[in-house]
């Protein structure tokens, strides 16, 4: 058996992972250059992408992963100004009661990500936009690059975001609606507001602060090992510079409309443009996004898929953002994806099942998963945030809020 995965984000590298270790072959193609498409510093992992971590990836790999991530998040905070000062005014547990969040840990994305790479080498080509596919007579799926190479496998994958490629040609009657909503985020370093009382303040947990009729989301990253320490004992192959520049921050998110935002798109006009949007905040909240790194500032569109009814299995198959998202935790539900379809695709390969059933199999688990029923649904898609300056057909499972 082959496999073609396109998009080399979350979802399709965990995949990767899964299938060659089962002993699959599995090429992954990805439209950007190595270093990827900006998206966001922060992740808030729960139990199904640590699931999906602990069965597809390798154990040094694992390591590595809960070794850098920050401590149990298991409330979220909401703060006030009370005489000059933040205090926490109410919190709300992460069990699922006053929201979808879980449990969870935060995560550094691109640290991740990495890992994720590490010890595929050999199996993702960068700079490689896919652009069509055909479905052969003998059961293969065909696929076309931007540079005229083509390649065929057994399946086809994709894994290539909300603007995917994959889904566009293969669910044509799905349709990604642009909400209007815009969100600002960035990360600051944690010595930058070491003195101002609000780490110690938030903790681990995820926080929003009410500020002039808007709400900023902030989390504080400490990682539980350094990375280059954690590197050193768990997994040395790792060569990405991410390991070295990686130190504590605090992540913050502001949500705007596209008429604020404007036209800002580079890193520095969107650092600018939060530190606008935050001039009447509390001082402190202004201290983070005042000396935030700029070149991490990235604006990020809501976009909505609404529902969509079943549709019968073929040898090719969508995982993650490309067909279902989930506002703040789509990486954890791409690698969810990842984990359920590496399981039927091996069952398929021993002999188990036949290949369409295998397919079927993950696509009605996630379906079950992902979408209520379509005449309960109607009019209430949900949101996923892309990169404002990008059209979402890269390598990647859309960006997370991280709180």
């Amino acid at each position: 058996m082959k496999v073609v995965v396109v998009g080399a984000g979350l979802g399709g590298l965990t995949l990767a992972h899964g299938l060659r270790r089962a002993g699959i072959d599995v090429v992954v193609y990805e439209r950007e250059a190595e270093q990827g498409r900006p998206q966001g510093i922060s992740l808030h992992f729960d139990d199904r992408g640590t699931a999906a971590l602990r069965a597809c990836l390798p154990p040094p790999h694992v390591a590595m992963a809960e070794a850098t991530m920050g401590g149990p998040r298991e409330q979220r905070l909401l703060l006030s100004e009370a005489e000059g000062r933040l205090v926490v005014a109410r919190s709300q547990p992460l069990d699922g009661t006053s929201g979808p969040a879980r449990p969870g840990r935060q995560v550094h994305r691109p640290l991740l990500r990495a890992v994720l790479l590490t010890g595929l080498e050999d199996t993702v080509r960068f700079g490689a936009e896919f652009t069509r596919f055909e479905q052969r007579p003998d059961g293969t799926v065909r696929s076309w690059f931007a540079d005229g190479s083509t390649d065929t496998a057994d399946v086809l994958v994709g894994a290539d975001g909300i603007g995917s490629a994959v889904r566009r040609q293969y669910l044509p009657h799905v349709r990604v609606v642009d909400t209007g909503k815009r969100m600002l985020m960035g990360a600051t370093p944690l010595r930058a507001v070491a003195g101002t009382g609000l780490p110690e303040l938030i903790g681990h947990s995820p926080a929003n602060a009410q500020a002039h009729g808007t709400m900023m989301a902030m989390g504080v990253l400490r990682f539980s090992q350094p990375p280059v320490a954690a590197r050193k004992e768990w997994l040395p192959a790792l060569r990405s510079r991410v390991v070295a520049d990686a130190e504590d921050y605090v992540m913050w998110a502001l949500p705007v409309t596209q008429e604020l935002l404007g036209s800002a798109e580079s890193p520095a006009t969107v650092w600018r443009r939060a530190q606008e949007v935050s001039a009447g905040f509390h001082p402190t909240l202004r201290m983070v996004v005042d000396h935030a790194w700029p070149h991490l500032t990235v604006a990020l569109r809501g976009g909505l898929i609404p529902p969509m009814p079943a549709w019968p299995a073929a040898p090719v198959t969508v995982i993650g953002d490309a067909i279902h998202v989930a506002p703040g935790f789509g990486g954890n539900l791409a690698m969810q994806d990842a984990h359920r379809l590496c399981d039927e695709l091996v069952q398929a390969w021993r002999g188990q099942q036949g290949l369409l059933a295998a397919i079927g199999a993950y696509e009605d688990a996630m379906r079950r998963d992902s979408f209520p029923a379509p005449d309960a649904t109607a009019g209430t898609p949900r949101m996923v945030a892309t990169p404002a300056g990008s059209g979402g057909s890269g390598g990647s499972n859309g960006a997370e809020v991280g709180t």
